[in-house]
């Protein structure tokens, strides 16, 4: 009985002492990146950072999130690139403060990500709002972090109608959308279903259910109070400033960041070209994937 009792109790415990060895050995499967970086005490912003080899930043337009860019980073981690989706704070999965949303904000916002993560020689990229973004980081931080920049139906030089300057939206127009946001928001979003691509129908109503969810995760708060900053902004001025690189991929359809924005702004910038996209209104990044995909590499390569 006491023979077999020890048998027992030794066969447990190489059993216990096997289990335990395999566990100790294991080997993380993540890189040990965070997917929230810290921008300020209790502002933390959503990151979804994948691949390895030269980075591409990309920032969202308005009130959508890095979470706009899955087929991008499918395509792009494939190809080579370590690609960096940056949520705006008030937006998507980032914290949501009570504070300023303007665009010194989220560019010094911006620079902070891009030295923690230690990235530098970027391709740095923006969506329609996060266009303007983009464009404000590199004139105010002097390209800091990055090589070239890629502009994707930005609402840039300038959002707004201005003296001189007879494109984009008007203060009527401007002032209406803005009150929309605080008292019909819910609608609005819905509505850019129909505004989005260049035709009802050109992108599938599963495409814009999933567009219309990644919308409705923003503060509202942030929603108001970034449209309103973007109304403010005139780039013109600062544009000369720029020396990098810089790719403007536009639908020709817009019907939200019109086409003479692309050519506004690469009359403005000295080292730019244009891509069109013949069949696309605003939702280019969809609409037309592939080519998005392939061209932006190829600027990313060149």
């Amino acid at each position: 009985m006491k023979t077999a009792i020890a048998t027992l109790l030794l066969f447990a415990t190489l059993l216990s002492t096997g289990s335990a060895s395999a566990q100790g050995k294991r080997v993380p499967a993540s890189a040990g990146r965070a997917s929230f970086v810290e921008v300020e005490p209790n502002v933390r912003l959503h990151v979804t950072d994948l691949g390895a080899g030269q980075p591409i930043v990309l920032i969202h337009g308005w009130p959508l999130s890095n979470a706009m860019y899955e087929y991008q980073y499918q395509y792009l981690v494939r190809r080579g690139f370590r690609v960096i989706g940056i949520s705006l704070r008030g937006f998507g999965q980032s914290d949501k403060p009570f504070g300023r949303y303007d665009f010194d904000v989220f560019s010094d916002d911006i620079k902070t990500v891009l030295e923690k993560l230690n990235i530098h020689n970027a391709v740095l990229g923006g969506f329609s709002m996060g266009g303007a973004v983009v464009l404000h980081y590199v004139t105010k931080y002097n390209s800091a972090h990055v090589s070239k920049l890629a502009l994707f139906g930005a609402a840039a030089p300038s959002w707004k109608q201005r003296e001189g300057y007879p494109y984009g939206i008007s203060d009527a127009d401007a002032a209406g959308l803005i009150k929309t946001t605080m008292t019909g928001r819910q609608d609005l979003i819905a509505s850019f279903g129909a505004s989005f691509p260049a035709r009802e129908g050109a992108i599938s109503k599963n495409m814009e259910k999933w567009l219309e969810t990644i919308n409705l995760e923003a503060s509202p708060y942030a929603v108001t109070e970034s449209i309103t900053a973007l109304r403010d902004l005139d780039l013109r001025p600062a544009l000369s400033k720029i020396k990098i690189p810089v790719a403007i991929f536009h639908g020709t359809q817009d019907k939200l960041c019109d086409f003479a924005f692309a050519e506004q702004l690469h009359k403005g910038i000295r080292n730019s070209y244009i891509v069109k996209f013949e069949n696309s209104g605003h939702a280019l990044f969809i609409e037309e994937m592939e080519k998005f995909n392939t061209e932006l590499e190829k600027f990313a390569k060149g």
